[in-house]
């Protein structure tokens, strides 16, 4: 992406910080934001708040990490770390999920994110990150696929969303 004389790089625009519980009412407003697209999640209707504290809490900046994006204070995005398949066994790998506000898509985000949690991923103990994607998602598939995750499975007709069965693709890097 490139840089216009007189506005700040991509990078100097947005922060990235760990997420706070004052965050998560707009961490669920963005989220909900993408599922009439039918692109992104597999929720069919909108979520609330009181149904992702849980899920909150099961984030911690050591080891699985919630972050949001700002711009001049406002969460634009956020991106999760989540335990892969809840065993042991798999402690060093995550799933990584991206949200971004509606306004603020297409605009380099999701790179910012990635570059910023494969950075991460040595201080996190992870050695794997995998990512669900619907295999009609032709943008967050290149976004995965320009930082090196490959295709490491595919779930054929694996969702059902308003009459029109999905496909679920895996993709995977190892870092």
């Amino acid at each position: 992406m490139s840089e216009t004389k007189g506005e700040p790089a991509l990078s100097e625009q947005y922060h990235i910080e760990d997420a706070t519980l004052a965050d998560l009412p707009t961490i669920v407003e963005i989220y909900n934001s993408t599922i009439a697209g039918r692109m992104v999640t597999a929720d069919l209707e909108p979520i609330t708040l009181e149904s992702r504290y849980r899920w909150f809490e099961e984030h911690t900046p050591d080891r699985r990490p919630l972050w949001v994006m700002k711009d001049q204070g406002k969460i634009i995005a956020w991106l999760s770390f989540q335990s892969f398949y809840g065993r042991p066994a798999y402690n060093a790998t995550a799933e990584l999920s991206i949200y971004i506000a509606e306004d603020y898509r297409a605009k380099g985000i999701g790179s910012l994110f990635l570059d910023r949690a494969i950075g991460a991923c040595t201080r996190l103990s992870i050695t794997s990150l995998v990512g669900f994607v619907f295999g009609h998602n032709g943008p967050s598939l290149a976004l995965l696929k320009k930082f090196g995750f490959e295709q490491w499975g595919l779930l054929p007709k694996v969702a059902k969303m308003d009459g029109i069965e999905r496909d679920l693709v895996i993709l995977g890097r190892r870092v």
